[in-house]
């Protein structure tokens, strides 16, 4: 358990997954590097933690995300070539998170888990409680969606997980809560079960991507034995602390986008453009000219040399 006064300041997020959901798209590029109109998600993510307070982010990569790196990295002659051009502004925010924040990275070198994932970050994180912020998930928000969970976390000082309801039918693309409620929003878990059949679903309460865990989740995650696809999961590191200590889930104001999705990426990009003031006129009108009812052809490959 965390100790009276303890405050988040360090936050882990995972960003070594393979994307294979995005392939071929995902092939030579990470899956968080996917642009939500002209950022990258993942910068989204760490936007998110800037705004809620977090000092460190803790980022977990594989040994193909080079491209996170060098996107959160200063490229002086970039910003000289900029400058020549008088374009200088358009880095001014990325300049500024950067400015903001430490980031600092680490290695996963295989795909084994959530769990694994957040496991490797143990050293970084170094005995505070945390937060974790999926890569993959974007919210929006007038409170960030992860300073809601630190704020919970602040009053309870036990772990925290971001939880909403879903449609029954959706149960078993989540992990569902088996939890009482204690309070308005927030609930004590019994236990989390990973994707279950709508049939044996707990509850229709499921988790998403924003946590606040107490240090002692690294001594569960190293005793978890790999699980589905020979993964370490977080759930299941979830359900050993629930042995040792109490974990909550609270209900957050706010809207999810499932960017590690091909759907919900596409309706990210439309809503975040319809969000914007350059965007949002002539997207309008080209929505409204949509014939939804008429056939498309499919585009044909153009074939010879390029």
């Amino acid at each position: 358990m965390a100790s009276a006064g303890s405050r988040v300041r360090k936050a882990v997020i995972p960003a070594a997954g393979l994307g294979t959901r995005f392939l071929p798209l995902t092939k030579a590029q990470p899956k968080e590097m996917l642009p939500i109109v002209d950022k990258p998600m993942i910068q989204y993510v760490v936007e998110e933690a800037v705004a809620a307070g977090i000092e460190e982010v803790i980022l977990v990569t594989g040994p193909k995300k080079r491209a996170i790196q060098d996107h959160f990295a200063r490229d002086e002659s970039l910003a000289a070539h900029l400058r020549e051009k008088n374009r200088h502004h358009v880095l001014d925010e990325l300049d500024s998170l950067l400015s903001a924040v430490s980031i600092r990275y680490v290695l996963q070198e295989r795909p084994e888990g959530l769990g694994h994932a957040i496991l490797c970050a143990r050293q970084a994180v170094d005995g505070e409680p945390f937060a974790v912020m999926l890569g993959d998930d974007v919210f929006v928000s007038e409170v960030p969606v992860i300073r809601q969970i630190m704020d919970v976390f602040a009053s309870t000082q036990h772990s925290v997980m971001s939880v909403q309801h879903v449609d029954r039918s959706q149960v078993g693309r989540y992990g569902i809560l088996d939890s009482e409620p204690v309070g308005p929003g927030l609930h004590r878990m019994k236990r989390i079960v990973e994707k279950p059949e709508p049939k044996d679903a707990p509850s229709s309460l499921a988790a998403f991507g924003r946590y606040v865990f107490t240090p002692e989740l690294f001594d569960c995650l190293q005793r978890t034995q790999p699980g589905k696809n020979d993964e370490i999961q977080l759930s299941d590191g979830v359900n050993l602390l629930l042995d040792e200590q109490p974990v909550f889930g609270a209900e957050f104001q706010g809207r999810r986008f499932d960017a590690g999705d091909k759907f919900g990426l596409l309706v990210a990009n439309i809503e975040f453009a319809l969000n914007r003031d350059d965007f949002r006129e002539p997207l309008q009108a080209f929505l409204s000219q949509l014939r939804l009812d008429a056939p498309r052809a499919e585009p044909r490959a153009r074939r010879g040399r390029i």
